[in-house]
C-alpha cells in the first residue's frame, strides 16, 4: 500500500497483492462460513467438523524424525511458539465471526457468549473472547457483563450515513486518482472487477463481499496512503452488515447490479471521464445503503 500509482500493484503492494491472488481463485472455494459452519441460534451446540486449536498444525522437526528416524547430523527444529498459534486461531475465529456478522448468523440484538461459541469452533473461550473485543472496538458487538456480546441493532438512518461518509471519503480521491493514474493501471484491476461479477452471480452475500472489500482495497491502494485504506476498509465492512429486521442477504440482481458498476467505473477511470466517475460513485454508495 505504500507504493504510489505509478508503481506495479503486483510486489510491493500488499493490498493489491491480496487482490491478485483473489482473482485467481474461484470464487465457491472461498469463504470462511463454509469453513466454520453456520451459527444458528444462540446456545446451540457446535457442528461437527469445525476446527480445533490444533486443527492445520505441521509436525516439527526433520521429516525423518516424524517417521521414527533420527540422524546425529540433524539440528532439531525449534518449536513455534504458543503465541503464534493463539494469534493464528484468534484470527482464525476473528475472520469467522466476520463473516457470520455479513450473512446474518450473528443477529441484531442477539446476545452470544464467549464459551458456546468457543464450543461450537472446537477451541476455548479465550480466542473467541478476543476476536469479539476486536469486533467490539469496531462497532458490531457490545459487551454484556457476565453474559458475553450483544450484536450492534442498525437501522436504514446509520446505514445512510455510512454511505454518505464514504462517499465524502471516495469521491475526491477517486477523482484525483482519474487523473494521475494510466489506463493500463486501471486494465490490472479488470480481473478483479470479474471476480466480482461472478461472485455475484454465486448470488452469496458473503463471497460477494469479500470481492467487493478486495476490488475497493485496491483502488484506494493506488494512492499509497495506508491510513486512508484502513479508515475506508472499516466504513465499508461496517455497511456490509445486515440490518435489524431487514433480508438476511440481498437479492442476486442487486449483488450483480452492484458488481457491473465496478466494471463501468473502471471504464470512466480509464478514459478519464470525471463526471462519469463521480457520478458512478455517488450511486454505488448509494445503491449499497
Amino acid at each position: 500500500m505504500e507504493q504510489r500509482a505509478q508503481g506495479s500493484i503486483g510486489t510491493g503492494n500488499p493490498a493489491a497483492q491480496e487482490a491478485e491472488d483473489w482473482a485467481r481463485v474461484p470464487a465457491q472455494s472461498r469463504g470462511v462460513a463454509a469453513e466454520y459452519g453456520q451459527f444458528g441460534k444462540a446456545g446451540e451446540p457446535g457442528e461437527p467438523g469445525e476446527p480445533g486449536e490444533g486443527a492445520g498444525r505441521e509436525p516439527c522437526g526433520p521429516a525423518g524424525a516424524a517417521r521414527g528416524e533420527h540422524t546425529h547430523s540433524e539440528t532439531p527444529i525449534p518449536r513455534p511458539r504458543p503465541v503464534v498459534q493463539r494469534a493464528s486461531v484468534r484470527g482464525q475465529i476473528l475472520d469467522a465471526l466476520r463473516t457470520a456478522l455479513v450473512a446474518g448468523d450473528l443477529r441484531p440484538g442477539e446476545v452470544y457468549s464467549a464459551p458456546v461459541l468457543g464450543e461450537r469452533f472446537g477451541v476455548s473461550a479465550t480466542p473467541v473472547r478476543e476476536a469479539m473485543q476486536q469486533l467490539a472496538m469496531e462497532g458490531a458487538v457490545e459487551v454484556v457483563p457476565n453474559r458475553g456480546f450483544r450484536v450492534i441493532v442498525r437501522g436504514t438512518r446509520e446505514l445512510a450515513e455510512l454511505a454518505e461518509v464514504r462517499a465524502l471519503i471516495e469521491i475526491p480521491v477517486m477523482l484525483r486518482l482519474a487523473r494521475t493514474v494510466p489506463a493500463e493501471r486501471w486494465a490490472e484491476l479488470r480481473p478483479l472487477a470479474e471476480a466480482g461479477m461472478r461472485a455475484a452471480a454465486s448470488g452469496c452475500r458473503v463471497t460477494y463481499a469479500e470481492a467487493d472489500r478486495v476490488f475497493h482495497r485496491a483502488m484506494l491502494a493506488l494512492t499509497g496512503n495506508e491510513q486512508l485504506v484502513g479508515v475506508a476498509e472499516d466504513l465499508h465492512r461496517r455497511s456490509q452488515w445486515p440490518l435489524v429486521g431487514g433480508p438476511a442477504s440481498r437479492a442476486r440482481a442487486d449483488l450483480v447490479a452492484d458488481a457491473t458498476e465496478h466494471l463501468t467505473l473502471l471504464e470512466a477511470l480509464t478514459a478519464r471521464d470525471l463526471d462519469v466517475v463521480q457520478a458512478v460513485v455517488r450511486e454505488h454508495f448509494a445503491g449499497a445503503a
